[in-house]
């Protein structure tokens, strides 16, 4: 178990930064878009009722107005404002806090244990996904050696939002994808039937096709009995439209 798993005290975590953003949030609430969006989110937490796009906002603002003197304190910040959330924006901040493009010298391998903390504790889309794009796939495009052999392992972990991580942390590096990671971290799950891993197996593969499309076209072929008809038809939705447009004389921007 990461020593993060392990770590109880936030002795060094931000003096306001929590109580800053508890403030903001609160600030904004609304209870009627609140509700919906438990609802939505099946979620135990209630919510403010802020949006994401608001809460990214917010971050934003206060780690420029509260800034960490080093990765230990913006570490401790995170996990002290995940920890103690009552509210599932609190969450979404501490997901945005490690994701900041100004923290990513931050995001090294020995790190991982704080991303795994947030995937197997958040254990839901809205709070693994950007995780996974946003901190592991950054942690993985800046320290590839340190990295992806953590992501092998994942693949094959019992917990599904750790195999979804592997599985998506390529999503935003297009030709920079290591093709050989991304079909090995697939090849644990292809033949599941859990929806999330389906899911993501196919946008990953959608949204590589978008830079190799070839090589999708055949990895798909070369796997179609394998591949579930949910992963094989997201995987396959960039190049239909691509080869529907062409059909109809429609050349693409």
């Amino acid at each position: 178990m990461p020593e993060e798993l392990n770590f109880s005290g936030f002795d060094n975590a931000h003096p306001s930064f929590r109580r800053e953003l508890l403030h903001a949030l609160g600030q904004e609430a609304d209870p009627i878009r609140a509700e919906g969006q438990q609802a939505y989110m099946k979620s135990n937490l209630p919510f403010f009722g802020v949006t994401v796009p608001r809460v990214r906002r917010i971050v934003r603002t206060l780690a420029r107005a509260c800034p960490f003197d080093g990765p230990d304190m913006w570490r401790e910040t995170i996990l002290s404002v995940w920890r103690r959330a009552e509210r599932r924006e609190e969450r979404y901040g501490a997901v945005e806090l490690l994701v900041l493009p100004r923290h990513a010298k931050w995001l090294s391998p020995d790190r991982i244990g704080l991303a795994e903390e947030l995937v197997v504790t958040g254990a839901w889309w809205d709070l693994v996904d950007p995780v996974a794009i946003g901190g592991v796939g950054a942690m993985l495009k800046a320290h590839p050696t340190g990295t992806a052999q953590v992501l092998r392992d994942w693949s094959k972990d019992r917990d599904i939002w750790k195999r979804r991580t592997a599985i998506l942390s390529q999503l935003r590096h297009r030709s920079a994808t290591d093709r050989d990671l991304l079909f090995e971290v697939i090849e644990p799950s292809i033949a599941c039937g859990e929806f999330f891993l389906r899911k993501a197996i196919g946008w990953a593969l959608r949204e590589y096709s978008k830079t190799e499309p070839k090589a999708v076209a055949e990895y798909v072929q070369a796997n179609g009995d394998r591949l579930s008809p949910l992963s094989r038809r997201e995987a396959l939705r960039h190049l239909r439209r691509d080869r529907k447009t062409a059909a109809h004389g429609i050349s693409n921007p």
